[in-house]
């Protein structure tokens, strides 16, 4: 493979003064994997700067499974951030990988993760900076194979032309499962069209080329927005589930990066799904069931990752943290370990009704930064709408115990825009927020009162594939405002401070979760247009999206705001997250009716079909059940 860093050094010395943090663009950090003998060379690549892209933990897992696959080699790539970007292209320079600085086009195949909707535009930015056609119908027998996966794969169909193949689900089997399909077809001389159709065959696979586009009422005649071309290509993609989750090794071997990145400690990955069951989460609902790692092989796991990679700090990750069945027991055998080290142990993911004093003892540690807490609405009323399954109690009672314990700062996260939300809810925002801050003040010494610190943290919904409120629409970018400004004006407090993110940059990200194949067309429009980088606030521009929209006659408010019957036939009805579609609408009646539902993890299965239709159980120390 053509060696492109002389080039890509004399560009960094020769430019060092204008590329910000040249750091991003060199190897050699402290736990890479070099296999140079593999005969078989595969690119992960996450669509935006090291920095977001070296914290991911899906490129670390993906690239260790298949550098665990002999005469297999995974490197990474990230795409430079824009000033590198547009100097590469002024000197020719294509896109390359991190190990072996390579370019990434003479990779036998180039997998882009899909983290959030806003990295749209990026993937075209770095396939074009690859020199790699944008469309998989252009790209030519000599071309790398691009795969696609990661959350937004569960409604692919606004990146779908752009991938050969797209992948549900868990990767750490189906990966290399598909990439030892490819190499052995690519040794055997078969073309690319003969490729695609025996991957679109492996379980979790969709390829999109293989599938025709119909219109919206036979669409709904017909169950389905795609139909297959062929006979032997399945209708409906299941995710891939991984089932080894529980018993595999919690430490991950990860890289120590040169340059300082987001969540820059040791992550270990503690338990897998969620099945609390809150009706606008994606995650809780795409990665189900629950399985946990044990105790014994968390601490281990923790251990071994701070002796390997030096980090002070280690998080505990998951969607739900203080869910794991053994966590108390988990943190207090780390404490015991790392007492007198200057370790501090986070939890990014803290639940209210599970964080009681004893927890916030258990994640004190010697720090004490500011703690996250996720009431998401400001009423009781609209907490059961949404099935979040906390109290205002639950609140108060974490409040209570955190600053109890040391702390003296504290975020609180809400939605606005929810299904079925009215004013009282967004004025009951500031009343919640107010009478946490009395609470905070009430459990710290009064001399130190005035350093309580309570803000509120506002994202405006949006709705998402795979979830029981798929069908309800977003409000306006206009009645967003007026929600935020009623929420601003009703919180007296000047201790409370308020924060929202800009209702223009979720009006793009509905649209790329709602849309059909019709999206890509104004994802590519939009790029050929300037728009990269769309979750950097500076860099993002509504009237080019807007420009895109018009272009190709797509409605961006239609997408985003349409509100839809649960019988209505959805753009990504063809992909499934292992859920029956008769417990979305079921759960979508549930909110209508403010009625809850419990999680599954410690009461009755609630039927949402992924124990039954995928052959698996709920797996904690505790309880093992389907």
């Amino acid at each position: 493979m053509t060696d492109l860093w002389p080039r890509i050094e004399g560009l960094l010395r020769q430019a060092g003064r204008s590329i910000e943090r040249p750091a991003r663009y060199l190897n050699h950090e402290w736990g890479c994997t070099y296999k140079p003998e593999a005969s078989y060379r595969f690119c992960m690549t996450y669509p935006d700067t090291y920095e977001l892209g070296q914290a991911n933990q899906a490129v670390r897992i993906l690239c260790n499974c298949v550098n665990a696959v002999e005469g297999m080699a995974a490197e990474r790539a990230f795409l430079p951030a824009a000033d590198m970007c547009d100097l590469m292209r002024a000197e020719g320079i294509p896109a390359f990988s991190l190990e072996s600085c390579a370019p990434v086009a003479e990779f036998d195949a180039v997998g882009i993760t899909l983290p959030h909707e806003l990295a749209a535009t990026n993937v075209l930015e770095f396939l074009d900076l690859s020199g790699v056609a944008l469309r998989s119908v252009d790209r030519k027998e000599s071309d790398p194979m691009v795969f696609g996966g990661g959350p937004c794969a569960f409604n692919a169909e606004p990146y779908a032309p752009f991938f050969d193949a797209i992948m549900l689900g868990e990767g750490e089997e189906s990966l290399p499962e598909l990439l030892e399909l490819h190499r052995r077809m690519k040794n055997e001389g078969a073309t690319r069209a003969e490729m695609l159709h025996a991957m679109a065959k492996l379980p979790g696979v969709y390829v999109p080329s293989l599938y025709d586009v119909l219109e919206e009422n036979e669409a709904q005649r017909r169950g389905s927005w795609v139909v297959p071309r062929f006979d032997d290509v399945p209708f409906v993609i299941e995710k891939r589930l991984w089932e080894g989750f529980a018993d595999s090794d919690a430490y991950e071997p990860m890289i120590v990066p040169f340059t300082e990145v987001v969540h820059d400690r040791l992550n270990v990955e503690i338990l897998r799904g969620c099945t609390r069951g809150c009706r606008f989460c994606q995650a809780g609902m795409m990665y189900r069931p629950v399985r946990e790692r044990s105790a014994d092989n968390i601490v281990s796991a923790v251990c071994r990752g701070l002796a390997d990679t030096g980090y002070d700090e280690v998080s505990l990750t998951s969607l739900s943290s203080t869910d794991h069945s053994q966590i108390e027991q988990i943190l207090r055998r780390l404490n015991r370990a790392l007492e007198g080290k200057g370790i501090s142990i986070s939890i990014p993911s803290q639940r209210l009704d599970s964080f009681g004093v004893d927890m916030a003892e258990l994640v004190a540690g010697g720090k004490r930064g500011g703690l996250t807490f996720a009431p998401e609405a400001g009423t009781q009323r609209l907490r059961d709408v949404i099935n979040k399954g906390v109290t205002e109690d639950d609140l108060f009672g974490a409040i209570d115990a955190a600053f109890a314990a040391g702390w003296r700062r504290c975020k609180l996260y809400f939605m606005i825009g929810l299904p079925t939300e009215t004013d009282d809810d967004i004025k009951g925002i500031a009343s919640l927020a107010q009478r946490a801050y009395d609470r905070a003040k009430k459990a710290v010494p009064e001399n130190q009162r005035g350093n309580v610190r309570v803000s509120i943290s506002c994202a405006l919904f949006v709705p998402k594939a795979q979830t029981p409120f798929q069908w309800d629409g977003q409000i306006s970018p206009e009645e967003a405002k007026r929600r935020i400004d009623l929420l601003r004006r009703s919180v007296k407090y000047r201790a409370v401070d308020v924060h929202w993110h800009e209702p223009d940059v979720s009006l793009v990200e509905a649209m790329m979760s709602r849309g059909g194949r019709e999206v890509a067309d104004v994802v590519e429009t939009a790029w050929r247009a300037g728009a990269r980088f769309d979750a950097w606030t500076e860099l993002f521009s509504l009237d080019g999206w807007k420009a895109a929209c018009e272009a190709c006659g797509v409605s961006m408010e239609r997408i985003a705001q349409a509100t839809y019957d649960t019988d209505y036939i959805l753009p990504w009805s063809h992909l499934s997250a292992g859920l029956f579609v008769k417990f979305l609408q079921r759960e979508r009646r549930f909110a209508q009716q403010e009625k809850t539902t419990p999680d599954c993890t410690y009461d009755t299965c609630s039927a949402c079909g992924v124990c039954m239709g995928l052959n698996t159980a709920i797996q904690t120390q505790e309880v093992r059940h389907g």
